[in-house]
């Protein structure tokens, strides 16, 4: 059975990749040291280790606030992404532990099902959690928590992915639970090129649904696309 305190750690990091808690919201201390039975000195303390893995920010005299989203923050996500998830696959490739292997298998499965079940929640945190481990898979100490800060965003920028309101939008999602099965089978194999490849195309998968978040009434994104478009394989200038 888990504590107050980590129950209050796990709900608010997937409040926070599914955005039922919004960017930028302010957290009612109180409120949730009442709600989990909690000192105000814990409820720090899991607000702190949030402000460090990327969640929320913390500012002296305004309290705890989820991490925002504005024009920078969606900028650079665009320019870095691809790169840094081409690094993390070719790492994976040949850093991965047979155990780490089955637990992508299992997240997969569960991803699987989620999109099956039409469960768009289940699917954020199961496509959070496989690529989680592909970084996991990387253990490098350098790349790792950069990923978990490009994971918040994908997370949040993409949530559209997850609710496809027409047959071009279900026919993407399908083909992103393929390359996962992908992933899966490259990384197994040690081809790191097919790994780097598959990276790309998944990129490319969802970076016009995440446009669409960011512009829903089709005003231009000024530039943000033709950034992500412009990475390549190869190229870290």
């Amino acid at each position: 059975m888990k504590s107050g305190k980590n129950s209050l750690y796990d709900d608010l990091k997937r409040q926070i990749l599914t955005m039922e808690l919004s960017p930028d919201e302010v957290l009612d201390e109180v409120g949730l040291s009442e709600r989990y039975g909690l000192s105000r000195t814990p409820v720090r303390e899991v607000f702190r280790r949030l402000a460090g893995e990327g969640y929320l920010d913390i500012q002296e005299n305004r309290g705890a606030r989820v991490i925002a989203m504005n024009y920078q923050t969606l900028r650079n996500f665009f320019l870095v992404a691809p790169m840094i998830y081409a690094a993390i696959g070719r790492l994976a490739v040949h850093n991965f532990r047979p155990r780490q292997l089955d637990d992508l298998k299992q997240t997969q499965y569960r991803f699987r099902q989620a999109t099956l079940a039409k469960d768009p929640l289940g699917m954020v945190l199961e496509n959070n959690r496989f690529h989680e481990i592909m970084g996991e898979m990387a253990g490098n100490p350098y790349l790792e928590p950069s990923l978990g800060r490009l994971l918040i965003d994908h997370a949040r920028i993409g949530h559209t992915f997850y609710r496809p309101r027409d047959p071009d939008m279900e026919r993407r999602l399908d083909t992103s639970v393929e390359h996962h099965d992908a992933f899966i089978e490259a990384i197994g194999k040690h081809d790191e090129s097919a790994v780097v490849d598959l990276v790309f195309e998944h990129w490319e998968l969802s970076r016009e649904n995440m446009e669409i978040f960011i512009a829903p009434q089709g005003l231009e994104v000024d530039g943000l696309g033709d950034i992500s478009r412009g990475a390549q394989p190869g190229k870290w200038s």
